[in-house]
């Protein structure tokens, strides 16, 4: 992929099977603390990826201990005098990262690896699927710093992934939650034994990967789409345009095909 030719400063990307591309957020002594640097830089590495015609899924991880540490503070003594336009900006900045890369039309797989505070709990939850290593711990830290847990769309995609009683509460302390309360919740879909979170992304990766590429770009805007309408019946007209689009592709026959002769389907995404 000729995006994998690109450097970044606060990024490491690697294509470890083909079309399956790992993204590590690589500030390891700073706990992958963001910047106005790596809000740019996730920005643009979700454009270029989602560019490219062979990318299938995007596994994104943290180096070193933590997967993401939140806002660096470091960088925060700003803030209180930029204005509320200034301000402003840079709230729209660094979301315009998160929902850059949650609309990447492949899914997105965060393998969390240690601690997600803050912002970097944000940028968990914009992920499709989130698989977590038992050192992982999750909180909405916001309320600790003087700031509102409405914040890079914790209080919308948690609400929906959790229920809003329990997002209230942990929005409310800005308690911290371990890998193993954030499965039972469902904010984690499974908890890797250790040191083998990787490994675990990679092989769900490789499950998502063995089928349809459209079908799976589709159910992906599918799922994403119909969290946000208002009725049964337009999530219905979603699904039929979907479904009649694929239709007209070559992998639906080729898996029909495949069936009927008892083999593997090659699918193509044509």
């Amino acid at each position: 992929m000729k995006s994998l030719e690109r450097q970044y400063e606060t990024l490491l990307l690697e294509e470890r099977a083909p079309g399956v591309v790992v993204a590590t957020l690589n500030r390891p002594k700073r706990y992958n603390a963001m910047t106005n640097t790596m809000f740019a830089e996730l920005e643009r590495m979700a454009l270029d990826l989602g560019s490219e015609d062979d990318l299938r899924v995007i596994i994104l991880t943290g180096a070193g201990r933590a997967f993401c540490s939140g806002y660096d503070l470091a960088d925060a003594d700003d803030l209180p005098g930029l204005g509320a336009i200034g301000m402003l900006d840079q709230q729209e900045r660094a979301a315009r990262s998160l929902l850059v890369l949650r609309s990447v039309r492949v899914p997105v797989i965060a393998a969390v690896n240690g601690p997600a505070a803050g912002g970097g709990f944000s940028l968990s939850l914009a992920c499709d699927i989130r698989l977590a290593a038992p050192e992982a711990r999750f909180n909405a830290a916001f309320v600790r710093i003087g700031l509102s847990a409405g914040d890079l769309g914790v209080s919308w995609l948690l609400t929906r992934l959790i229920g809003p009683a329990h997002a209230s509460e942990i929005c409310f302390t800005g308690r911290l939650v371990d890998a193993e309360e954030a499965r039972r919740l469902g904010i984690v879909n499974a908890v890797s034994a250790p040191g083998e979170l990787l490994d675990d992304a990679l092989a769900l990766a490789s499950q998502i990967v063995s089928n349809s590429p459209g079908g799976v770009q589709l159910s992906k805007r599918a799922l994403q789409a119909n969290l946000e309408v208002g009725s049964y019946a337009a999530a219905l007209e979603l699904e039929n345009r979907g479904q009649a689009l694929l239709t007209r592709s070559s992998d639906m026959p080729e898996a029909l095909a495949a069936f009927v002769e008892k083999r593997p389907p090659v699918y193509t995404g044509a």
